[in-house]
């Protein structure tokens, strides 16, 4: 007795087929950056110069929300002179991973200390991000000249 097997197998490969691009299509759906992969408390790290004024180096700890919100604290060094400040502010994200931060320095008082706004672009599925200052102004009005680069990571939940 001879079966045919063609149903079979067209309908085997049908299933294998769609099984497949949707598992593609789910892959790169959940691989697209977003606020809400983004949202964690983070540490960094950074260093540079501010032209005309010195080198900077900091450490802190910040958190972005799924709102597109970022807080935290900040403890650096600028010309040899150390101090901490609060940071809050907003940032966006792109889905190639992109992303800019914009927000405010106020020294432990709430006096207002500086703005900046920062590149980023996420790597390691989210898990880390390198940023570059593109602007810094003082409280004054006087706009700076930053050669400040850093890296940051999710900390563990």
């Amino acid at each position: 007795m001879k079966r045919n097997t063609l149903p079979i197998t067209f309908l085997i490969l049908f299933a294998v087929t769609f099984l497949a691009s949707t598992a593609a299509t789910a892959q790169s759906v959940d691989s697209a950056c977003s606020l809400a992969r983004a949202a964690a408390k983070y540490a960094f790290s950074d260093g540079g110069t501010i032209v005309g004024i010195g080198p900077r180096a900091a450490v802190g700890l910040f958190t972005f929300d799924a709102a597109g919100n970022i807080t935290g604290k900040v403890t650096a060094s600028l010309g040899g002179n150390v101090g901490t400040t609060n940071l809050s502010g907003t940032y966006s994200v792109s889905p190639d991973c992109s992303g800019v931060a914009s927000f405010s320095e106020f020294d432990q008082s709430g006096k207002l200390i500086l703005t900046a706004t920062v590149a980023i672009v996420w790597d390691n599925s989210m898990q880390e991000a390198r940023f570059l200052f593109t602007s810094v102004t003082l409280a004054d009005g006087t706009p700076l000249a930053p050669v400040v680069n850093g890296d940051a990571r999710k900390l563990l939940p």
